[in-house]
């Protein structure tokens, strides 16, 4: 064959495997609004930079009529190129082979290229649209999901991991994605279930649709295995690039600093009257959030799972920082079972990547009631005071105003290892609110007086002065200091820059035992 005609046939067989099941899957794909899985590649990467690995592999299965139905590439396209000019790596299910099925091939493409992330220091992107194992492979599919778990959690804190859900993924299909950092969906074509509608039915006699069990928006709400809900796949990849902005590449480095137009030193009066007077009304805590960080850009993290805490990643001065914060206006912001799991979750996550982490502190306690109990709060509340303790990054808190007991303890307080504590004026750090100790301390003394009510008022308001205020806990180093909220925006700037290079060593152990 001459050099020509090889060329001709290598050209041939590319655009073979770019059809991937056929112009008529293509077809359905996109009619169920759907784009393939190179489409969604070209979208999501920097133009012109796909390098495809893999691309005339096929599957091994001669049994069950496959030995002559083979696709270039089999049911995945795997690859690396640039986000931003930065190095990812990418794999994308292709729905249009086999349902997107996991086959024995399928899984090694995938660990190649998981394994060519860790070796590299690159993020690994999952783009999943699959209908989940080969049948057909038997046991060799299960072993597939296998060696992808046990790369997803090696590589765990090493490179960040993304999963992308665009289109169906059940049984052991969803595990990969649960093990890696964040989870997105697309509404209306994603949905992620352990078992689907008909075998619920055929066990239980439950009746429920796709999209109710296993659709985007519950599990963005309900299970909070989703943290990120897009409307189109488009959305949805955009999104991915935004927060791979905000990411090192890999363990080793240090979060990428951007330049800000937005001046260090600005300072907001609105700032000073966001609290209200009355310590019982509630407001928005993400207006604070807003008014402080770069150009009032936040990305949010969770927004529709437990909405009584709120995480997410902003820029102080170019700088990405996490933010962690109680919502005064959701449950009074409690923190409850799962705002303890996600606020743990969220603050491992920065500690394994380099990332500081801005707590603002709003929060009369643990939530209280018998669901909470039986349900673990020990337990799950354990987990964030565990995550705060064990968290090496820089850690600055703003108390804004109540910091109560426990909860006080939990929100990354100087007691759990924090750098920089600051507080409002209006803050009140105490054991209890100001109503119970009263309550508690002066219960004789209420019951005796001549007006009751009267009474527990003036001792409420004298507790308030005496102990629920700011600068008792500054007088004895748990806060560094009171400041204007106005200037919270540059304080926390000069904290970021002041502990831009912190080091610090925990004891030689081969991990901790967090309380799972």
């Amino acid at each position: 064959m001459e050099v020509e005609d090889r060329i001709e046939h290598l050209a041939k067989l590319r655009n073979e495997s770019k059809l991937g099941g056929g112009q008529k899957r293509i077809d359905s794909q996109h009619e169920k609004g759907k784009l393939t899985a190179r489409e969604r590649i070209a979208l999501f990467l920097d133009e012109g930079s796909f390098v495809e690995l893999d691309a005339f592999v096929t599957h091994r299965t001669t049994e069950f009529g496959l030995a002559d139905k083979k696709f270039l590439g089999d049911a995945i396209v795997t690859g690396y190129g640039t986000v931003n000019g930065r190095l990812v790596y990418v794999f994308a299910q292709d729905f249009t082979v086999f349902g997107g099925s996991l086959s024995k091939v399928v899984a090694e493409k995938t660990c190649k290229v998981m394994d060519m992330s860790a070796k590299n220091g690159a993020p690994c992107i999952g783009l999943l649209d699959s209908g989940g194992a080969r049948i057909q492979e038997g046991v060799d599919s299960l072993a597939g999901y296998g060696d992808i778990f046990f790369r997803n959690s090696r590589y765990s804190g090493a490179v960040p991991q993304i999963s992308v859900i665009m289109g169906p993924a059940a049984g052991g299909a969803v595990y990969s994605p649960a093990i890696t950092d964040f989870i997105f969906m697309v509404e209306g074509t994603a949905q992620m279930y352990i078992t689907g509608p008909d075998v619920i039915k055929a066990t239980t006699g439950e009746e429920v649709a796709h999209e109710e069990l296993g659709g985007a928006m519950v599990h963005a709400e309900t299970s909070g295995n989703c943290h990120f809900v897009a409307q189109s796949d488009q959305e949805c990849l955009t999104m991915v690039r935004q927060l791979l902005s905000y990411l090192p590449q890999n363990c080793r480095e240090k979060p990428p600093r951007v330049k800000s137009s937005d001046p260090a030193d600005r300072t907001d009066n609105g700032l000073r009257t966001v609290v209200p007077e009355d310590p019982t009304r509630p407001y928005n805590m993400k207006e604070v959030i807003h008014s402080v960080v770069d150009s009032g850009e936040f990305m949010e993290v969770h927004e529709d799972f437990a909405p009584n805490i709120i995480t997410g990643f902003a820029r102080l001065n170019g700088y990405p920082v996490g933010i962690v914060a109680q919502q005064p206006s959701m449950a009074a912001g409690c923190l409850d079972i799962d705002a303890s799991d996600k606020g743990a979750r969220f603050v491992r996550f920065l500690d394994c990547f380099n990332i500081p982490i801005i707590t603002f502190t709003d929060v009369p306690g643990y939530m209280p009631g018998v669901e909470q109990e039986y349900g673990g709060i020990i337990r799950h509340g354990a987990k964030l005071l565990y995550s705060y303790s064990e968290a090496t990054v820089p850690k600055i808190t703003v108390i804004t105003r109540k910091a109560y007991g426990g909860a006080y303890v939990a929100m990354s307080s100087k007691h759990l290892g924090a750098d920089i504590n600051m507080a409002w004026p209006s803050a009140e750090i105490a054991v209890m609110g100001p109503d119970g100790a009263v309550n508690i301390i002066y219960r004789d003394e209420i019951k005796n007086a001549e007006n009751p009510e009267e009474r527990r008022q003036q001792l409420i308001a004298e507790y308030r002065d005496r102990f629920a205020n700011p600068y008792v806990a500054a007088s004895k180093g748990y806060v560094d200091d009171v400041i204007d909220p106005s200037e919270t925006r540059p304080m926390l700037i000069k904290a970021v820059e002041m502990l831009k290079d912190k080091e610090e060593s925990t004891p030689l152990k081969k991990h901790g035992n967090i309380p799972l």
